[in-house]
């Protein structure tokens, strides 16, 4: 199966290709960084459930990022690691970098547009990855590394980014901000629940 992302043109697998395939290390390797990965992203997408549209663009002074501008900036880096990312140079010449940190004025419905563009990139090439690329050389601004170093360095990256984005969400929302993980003086209850206590065993 073969995903249009914007201009680009990418091969991909279906999600949950892993589930397919017999357990190995690699195999459990890749399927929990992809969970691991949908959960962050799940973390995002409820900030943005609680936000109105010019949150989106609230900045706390002239250096500090909106959360429209790490979107432009996620989807931008996503866009440009993981189209072909087995084949070409993780930056790639077409990529504006410096672009991503301006402000664009986006709407909220092109903000959206533009994080799910960068998260299907990234998760469809995730799904293509076997036991055998793991250890194969790709390139970031022609500087080798393993494709399991280059997946842990998004893997660090993406999350970051997300922390980023719930913090600038609960100081904007204060008081009616929802919580989004154990709510204070809540852990003892959470701890005997019978429920599942990794979120990201839902994905």
């Amino acid at each position: 199966m073969r995903r249009k992302v914007g201009d680009l043109l990418i091969t991909c697998l279906p999600a949950g290709r892993f589930k397919n395939r017999p357990m190995t290390p690699g195999t459990e390797y890749l399927s929990t960084v992809i969970r691991r990965v949908k959960y962050y992203k799940d973390l995002a997408d409820k900030t943005f459930e609680q936000l109105k549209e010019a949150d989106f663009h609230y900045q706390f002074n002239d250096s500090s990022n909106s959360i429209a501008i790490i979107i432009q900036h996620m989807a931008g880096n996503m866009l440009s690691r993981w189209t072909n990312f087995l084949t070409e140079d993780g930056e790639k010449p077409w990529r504006q970098r410096d672009d991503e940190f301006e402000v664009h004025d986006y709407s909220r419905q092109q903000l959206i547009e533009l994080w799910e563009k960068g998260w299907s990139c990234y998760l469809d090439s995730m799904s293509t990855l076997s036991d055998e690329d793991l250890l194969k050389t790709v390139y970031i601004r022609q500087e080798s590394l393993t494709v399991i170093d280059a997946i842990n360095r998004q893997l660090a990256h993406y999350p970051h980014h997300v922390g980023q984005i719930i913090y600038i969400g609960r100081m904007i929302r204060d008081h009616e901000w929802k919580t989004l993980s154990i709510p204070r003086k809540g852990s003892e209850a959470y701890n005997k629940d019978s429920g599942i206590k990794d979120p990201s065993k839902k994905f």
